[in-house]
Protein backbone atom coordinates (compact mmCIF):
# COMPACT_ATOMS: atom_id res chain seq x y z
CA UNK A 1 0.00 0.00 0.00
CA UNK A 2 1.22 3.42 -0.85
CA UNK A 3 1.51 6.14 1.76
CA UNK A 4 -0.65 9.25 1.39
CA UNK A 5 2.43 11.49 1.44
CA UNK A 6 3.86 9.86 -1.68
CA UNK A 7 0.58 10.48 -3.52
CA UNK A 8 0.72 14.17 -2.64
CA UNK A 9 4.30 14.40 -3.86
CA UNK A 10 3.30 12.80 -7.15
CA UNK A 11 0.44 15.24 -7.59
CA UNK A 12 2.77 18.18 -7.00
CA UNK A 13 5.37 16.77 -9.34
CA UNK A 14 2.71 16.32 -12.07
CA UNK A 15 1.26 19.81 -11.64
CA UNK A 16 1.99 22.19 -14.53
CA UNK A 17 3.60 24.79 -12.31
CA UNK A 18 6.02 22.32 -10.82
CA UNK A 19 6.82 21.72 -7.17
CA UNK A 20 6.41 24.77 -5.04
CA UNK A 21 7.15 25.41 -1.39
CA UNK A 22 3.93 27.39 -1.11
CA UNK A 23 1.92 24.18 -1.31
CA UNK A 24 3.42 22.88 1.90
CA UNK A 25 4.61 25.95 3.88
CA UNK A 26 2.07 28.67 4.57
CA UNK A 27 3.31 32.26 4.09
CA UNK A 28 3.75 34.21 7.28
CA UNK A 29 3.30 37.99 6.92
CA UNK A 30 2.25 41.00 8.96
CA UNK A 31 -1.27 42.27 8.68
CA UNK A 32 -2.02 45.91 7.98
CA UNK A 33 -3.15 46.44 11.57
CA UNK A 34 0.13 45.06 12.94
CA UNK A 35 2.15 47.31 10.63
CA UNK A 36 0.12 50.37 11.63
CA UNK A 37 0.55 49.62 15.35
CA UNK A 38 4.32 49.18 14.88
CA UNK A 39 4.53 52.49 12.99
CA UNK A 40 2.51 54.22 15.72
CA UNK A 41 4.89 52.94 18.42
CA UNK A 42 7.94 53.94 16.36
CA UNK A 43 6.72 57.49 15.74
CA UNK A 44 5.68 57.93 19.36
CA UNK A 45 9.22 56.97 20.42
CA UNK A 46 10.81 59.30 17.84
CA UNK A 47 8.66 62.28 18.85
CA UNK A 48 9.35 61.62 22.53
CA UNK A 49 13.10 61.63 21.87
CA UNK A 50 12.84 64.82 19.80
CA UNK A 51 10.85 66.48 22.59
CA UNK A 52 13.48 65.59 25.18
CA UNK A 53 16.29 66.90 22.96
CA UNK A 54 14.40 70.11 22.24
CA UNK A 55 13.81 70.71 25.95
CA UNK A 56 17.46 70.05 26.77
CA UNK A 57 18.62 72.53 24.10
CA UNK A 58 16.19 75.17 25.37
CA UNK A 59 17.45 74.72 28.94
CA UNK A 60 21.10 74.86 27.84
CA UNK A 61 20.42 78.09 25.94
CA UNK A 62 18.77 79.61 29.02
CA UNK A 63 21.81 78.75 31.15
CA UNK A 64 24.31 80.40 28.83
CA UNK A 65 25.82 83.60 30.13
CA UNK A 66 25.13 86.38 27.70
CA UNK A 67 28.26 88.47 27.24
CA UNK A 68 28.38 92.11 26.38
CA UNK A 69 30.19 92.85 23.16
CA UNK A 70 31.76 96.04 21.84
CA UNK A 71 30.47 95.06 18.42
CA UNK A 72 27.05 96.42 19.32
CA UNK A 73 28.52 99.91 19.79
CA UNK A 74 30.64 99.51 16.65
CA UNK A 75 27.58 98.60 14.63
CA UNK A 76 25.78 101.69 15.86
CA UNK A 77 28.64 104.07 14.99
CA UNK A 78 29.17 102.45 11.57
CA UNK A 79 25.71 103.59 10.51
CA UNK A 80 26.63 107.27 10.70
CA UNK A 81 27.95 109.19 7.69
CA UNK A 82 29.79 111.90 9.62
CA UNK A 83 32.16 111.53 12.55
CA UNK A 84 33.60 114.18 14.83
CA UNK A 85 36.53 113.77 17.17
CA UNK A 86 35.12 113.27 20.63
CA UNK A 87 34.97 111.02 23.66
CA UNK A 88 31.50 109.64 24.37
CA UNK A 89 30.01 107.39 27.04
CA UNK A 90 26.71 105.58 27.17
CA UNK A 91 24.89 102.48 28.31
CA UNK A 92 22.96 99.58 26.85
CA UNK A 93 19.71 100.63 28.56
CA UNK A 94 17.48 97.68 29.48
CA UNK A 95 19.43 95.07 27.51
CA UNK A 96 22.47 95.16 29.85
CA UNK A 97 21.64 97.56 32.69
CA UNK A 98 24.92 97.11 34.63
CA UNK A 99 27.21 97.81 31.68
CA UNK A 100 28.38 100.99 30.02
CA UNK A 101 30.52 101.83 27.01
CA UNK A 102 33.08 104.46 26.15
CA UNK A 103 34.12 105.33 22.63
CA UNK A 104 36.91 107.63 21.54
CA UNK A 105 36.76 108.90 17.96
CA UNK A 106 39.81 110.54 16.40
CA UNK A 107 41.25 111.10 12.94
CA UNK A 108 44.30 108.93 12.16
CA UNK A 109 45.10 110.27 8.68
CA UNK A 110 44.49 113.48 6.77
CA UNK A 111 42.14 111.77 4.33
CA UNK A 112 39.17 111.52 6.76
CA UNK A 113 40.16 108.13 8.11
CA UNK A 114 38.90 107.86 11.67
CA UNK A 115 39.69 105.33 14.37
CA UNK A 116 37.09 104.48 16.98
CA UNK A 117 38.30 102.83 20.20
CA UNK A 118 35.48 101.17 22.13
CA UNK A 119 35.58 99.87 25.71
CA UNK A 120 32.75 98.03 27.45
CA UNK A 121 32.80 97.40 31.20
CA UNK A 122 30.62 97.10 34.27
CA UNK A 123 29.68 100.35 35.90
CA UNK A 124 30.48 99.25 39.44
CA UNK A 125 33.88 100.60 40.55
CA UNK A 126 37.07 99.66 38.78
CA UNK A 127 35.83 96.48 37.18
CA UNK A 128 37.89 94.86 34.43
CA UNK A 129 37.18 95.62 30.78
CA UNK A 130 34.67 93.14 29.37
CA UNK A 131 35.19 93.93 25.70
CA UNK A 132 37.54 96.17 23.78
CA UNK A 133 37.85 96.86 20.07
CA UNK A 134 39.06 99.45 17.59
CA UNK A 135 37.65 100.06 14.13
CA UNK A 136 38.71 102.27 11.24
CA UNK A 137 36.05 104.19 9.34
CA UNK A 138 36.49 106.29 6.20
CA UNK A 139 34.03 109.18 6.34
CA UNK A 140 34.88 111.82 3.70
CA UNK A 141 31.88 113.98 4.65
CA UNK A 142 33.11 114.44 8.23
CA UNK A 143 34.53 117.75 9.47
CA UNK A 144 38.31 117.96 9.58
CA UNK A 145 39.86 116.48 12.69
CA UNK A 146 43.15 117.05 14.49
CA UNK A 147 45.28 115.48 11.75
CA UNK A 148 43.80 117.71 9.04
CA UNK A 149 44.37 120.83 11.17
CA UNK A 150 47.97 119.90 11.87
CA UNK A 151 47.39 118.88 15.49
CA UNK A 152 49.23 115.84 16.79
CA UNK A 153 47.37 113.42 18.97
Amino acid sequence: MKSPMKNAERRVAKSPTGPSASCFIPHSAFTLVEVMIAMFIFFMAVFTILGVISGALRNARALQRKTVDAGMVAAQISLTNKLTEQLETGDFEDMYPDYGWTRDIYEVATNSLFQVDILVQKRAGNSPIESKTAILLYRPGSPAGGMSRGMVR
